[in-house]
């Protein structure tokens, strides 16, 4: 197993630039869980990994700005979904590597974390998502900075889908236990109560 220390610098991007429809609409990333917004979370375990943290945000950046090094939006105003966040921190990436976290993730940990650095590191040319059981979480993902004009020509092809193009570009799987509770979205107010959260929004 290659030390975390000799591993390519990787950019790592936070993903908090949806509309949150399943939270009504209210900015997912700001959303407390456990006396902190969800961000905060993600931002305390990232940090130390990599001196180029990205927020993808369409709104609130002010409140953004802190937890990041890099702020970056979608190029259109109607919250286009999570491939156009991707996109748009892969044209900032200063690594030759992006890892992508969704905000709503907070139960995630490091050694998953360098687990899947470990796995990207063994086909450095490929992307890499996260898979339990049979389903793929495109959004749990390293991906080369050099794919960036894949992604851009399959954008302007109308694919929207980031698992459906990561797939089509031989994407590697870094298989979890099923159930893994490391994975679990809490992205509805329930989710968040049902893992000892608050769902109060700052």
């Amino acid at each position: 197993m290659t030390p975390l220390a000799d591993l390519p610098p990787c950019s790592i991007l936070l993903l908090a630039g949806g509309r949150g429809q399943r939270m009504g609409g209210r900015d997912k990333g700001l959303i407390e869980w456990q006396g902190q917004p969800l961000i905060t979370h993600l931002h305390r375990l990232t940090r130390g990994l990599s001196d180029d943290l990205i927020i993808s945000c369409n709104r609130n950046r002010e409140q953004y700005a802190p937890y990041a090094d890099q702020l970056v939006q979608d190029d259109s105003t109607d919250f286009p979904g999570p491939l156009a966040g991707i996109r748009a921190g892969l044209a900032v990436a200063r690594h030759p590597w992006m890892l992508v976290l969704p905000c709503d993730v907070p139960r995630i940990d490091a050694p998953l974390l360098e687990a899947m650095r470990q796995a990207a590191s063994q086909h450095p040319d490929k992307p890499l998502m996260l898979r339990h059981g049979e389903h793929w979480e495109p959004l749990l993902c390293i991906i080369p900075s050099t794919l960036l004009g894949a992604f851009d020509a399959a954008w302007q092809k109308g694919e929207r889908s980031p698992g459906r193009l990561m797939r089509g570009l031989g994407a590697q799987a870094l298989q979890c236990p099923a159930d893994d509770p490391r994975l679990a979205n809490l992205n509805t107010p329930e989710l968040l109560s049902q893992h000892h959260g608050v769902s109060e929004c700052r």
